[in-house]
């Protein structure tokens, strides 16, 4: 299956990326087929310079059944090549990790102590009424 991806390249914590059509079964910075542009995420949005696409090569691998990633989907839908992909929905993004977890397992402690605690305290009036 055809794929266009990033392929990354650049220094240590300076990745500049080559946006590349390439079979899925090769490995992300390897062999590829054809260099369709590049992708600069440490440049501001509305510098001209961050992205460069070759939009009729991209057309055309398009039309011979090559399948966008979602970052290269989002990236030619904001240059107009392809319709723009539809938004994700996961809510769990907004909460920091370590509360993530916190949460479910909390969450899951706290119910399962709740109905034990609830339990103990209907024995226990049953107990003295008895006496």
């Amino acid at each position: 299956m055809l794929k266009m991806r990033l392929s990354m390249g650049g220094t240590k914590k300076r990745p500049v990326y080559k946006i590349v059509v390439a079979d899925s079964r090769f490995p992300r910075d390897g062999r590829f087929i054809e260099k369709l542009g590049f992708y600069n995420p440490l440049l501001p949005k509305d510098k001209k310079e961050r992205i460069g696409l070759d939009s009729e090569r991209i057309k055309y691998w398009l039309g011979q059944g090559a399948q966008p990633t979602t970052r290269v989907a989002r990236l030619l839908g904001e240059n107009d090549i392809m319709p723009m992909p539809e938004k994700g929905n996961n809510p769990q993004k907004a909460i920091p990790k370590k509360d993530r977890k916190k949460g479910e397992e909390g969450g899951e402690a706290k119910a399962a102590e709740a109905p034990k605690e609830e339990a103990k305290a209907a024995e226990a009036p049953k107990e003295e009424e008895k006496k």
